[in-house]
Parts: C-alpha cells; sequence; structure tokens
C-alpha cells in the first residue's frame, strides 16, 4: 500500500511504458465500466498490461479489461486505459491516480474520462449521455483526497483551484459535436462515492438535494489530479439505471454492463469527434 509516490518511481513507470512503444500520447482516455469497447477503435495499437508497469496496480473488476492501448485516433496520439483502477478495490487514493501523473509526465496534455453512473437527476433513463459540468467530492471531503501528502512542485501548487475542474471549450465541442451526430445529451454534476455498495433511496435523495445528477465511484479523484498538473479535463457520464429514489427497484453491476452496449457507440462518436476537433 502507498500512500504516496515520488517522482522517481513516476517515471520509472513511464520509462516501462516507453520501452514498449514508440507512441507519444497527446491525449489520454479512461474507460468505465462496459465502456472498454472505445479502444477496439485505436489504430496501430500497442497495449501493455497494468500489471507489466511498475507500481501500477491492476483492477479487479468486471467489464475492466485491466491494459493501456497507445495508438492513434483521428489523427491524435492516444493513451487509453480499458478500465480503471477503484479506491473500493482496496487501493490508496495515490494507487488509483498514479496513471494521471504517468500520463502528464509522458506529455499528455488533454484527458477524457468516462464512466458509468447511476442517475439521481428524476428525467435521466440509462442510455442518456451526460457531459460532467461539475462535481463533488465526498471523497475528498472525507479526507480521501489523492493530494495528501507531499506536494509534487514539478506538477502544480499545493492548493489548487478547482472551480473550473472541466474544461469550459472541451464541453463546448462536446455539445457542437453531440449536436452535428444526432445524438441527445444531459450536462450536469457527477457526485464520487467511495463504493463499493450501491445507494441506499436516503442516499440519493440527499445527494439530490446537494445538487448533483448522476453518482458513481470513481472519476473525481481522476480529474482532481489531472487539474492539479494543468491537463484539461473532459468528463462524460453513461447513465446505467434510472433514479431509484423509493426503493421500488434493485440496481445491480450487470445492468452498469449492460447499459454500456447501448452506450458505447454514443460515447465512441462524441469523443472521436472532440478528439478530430482539437
Amino acid at each position: 500500500m502507498r500512500d504516496w509516490f515520488t517522482m522517481e518511481e513516476i517515471d520509472e513507470s513511464v520509462q516501462a511504458i516507453l520501452t514498449r512503444t514508440k507512441i507519444r500520447p497527446q491525449v489520454g482516455i479512461i474507460l468505465g465500466s462496459g465502456l472498454g469497447g472505445l479502444a477496439d477503435a485505436v489504430e496501430n495499437p500497442d497495449s501493455i498490461s497494468f500489471g507489466e508497469i511498475p507500481y501500477w496496480v491492476s483492477s479487479t473488476v468486471q467489464g475492466h479489461v485491466g491494459r493501456i492501448v497507445l495508438g492513434q485516433l483521428e489523427r491524435k496520439s492516444v493513451l487509453v486505459m480499458q478500465g480503471r483502477i477503484h479506491y473500493y478495490e482496496g487501493y490508496t487514493m495515490q494507487q488509483v491516480t498514479l496513471p494521471i501523473r504517468v500520463m502528464q509526465r509522458m506529455g499528455v496534455s488533454h484527458l477524457v474520462v468516462t464512466n458509468a453512473a447511476g442517475a439521481i437527476h428524476p428525467d435521466y433513463r440509462p442510455g442518456d449521455v451526460m457531459l460532467i459540468s461539475d462535481h463533488i467530492n465526498l471523497m475528498g471531503m472525507n479526507g480521501l483526497n489523492p493530494l495528501r501528502g507531499p506536494n509534487l512542485d514539478a506538477f502544480g501548487e499545493r492548493f489548487p483551484d478547482m472551480s473550473q475542474a472541466y474544461d469550459r471549450e472541451l464541453l463546448r465541442l462536446a455539445r457542437q459535436v453531440a449536436d452535428e451526430n444526432g445524438i441527445a445529451v444531459r450536462e450536469g454534476v457527477y457526485v464520487g462515492l467511495s463504493g463499493p455498495s450501491f445507494e441506499t433511496p436516503a442516499d440519493l435523495r440527499f445527494l439530490r438535494a446537494i445538487g448533483a445528477d448522476a453518482v458513481g465511484m470513481s472519476t473525481v479523484p481522476e480529474v482532481t489530479v489531472a487539474v492539479h498538473g494543468k491537463t484539461r479535463v473532459l468528463g462524460i457520464s453513461g447513465i446505467s439505471n434510472a433514479a431509484n429514489l423509493d426503493g421500488s427497484t434493485i440496481t445491480t453491476h450487470e445492468e452498469v454492463l449492460e447499459s454500456g452496449k447501448i452506450l458505447v457507440p454514443k460515447m465512441t462518436a462524441i469523443i472521436r469527434g472532440v478528439l478530430a476537433k482539437l
């Protein structure tokens, strides 16, 4: 278990990747539960399992392949995480967010982070796409902030501003692409919880009252570290289940994965369209 990583350890991870590929990525893409199919679109791919990279821990969750795919997408060099690491798997926040530090040291300037999220807004339905305009960091408010520990000044300042965590220009491009492709999108606030248990109806009513539209168990730590390192972020949630504000339905991971089959084509079109316009 690691509370934090030194710059030397981060660079050790970087070098392990660079010995296996000639790709120098400009854009990082993190694929959430059931959304790994986008990695198949990468051209001339080099694939590396998480376990081959020093300090980079393995994903243990169904629907997360656990590898990085480097190659070309819409004429941009990309590093795609086919699956991600979660705090609830027993890892520290620094282990969860090490991939972001590695991307930043490799020269990634833009990050597209996706997730499967549960609806809190009563109008949202499974299969909806929500562009993330802001987030609520309940994990961080409870002390689970990935920036805890020695500040790495080479990345950013001790107290980073989070007022525009999700890049306004990237949001504008995503809206434009969705409109051009006839994809209806929502736009709202994502709240990150530690998991792995799904929320009670009372949890959801509380989260709705504080302004959240969708809920998940990832993304916020990664975005926090990305913003600290001056990486521009586009966040996209795929809504996997309807709001269960009255306790009338049961939420399962299987329905999350099933919703991914509907969401992947929509999210792929948006991401590729944004990359083409960068």
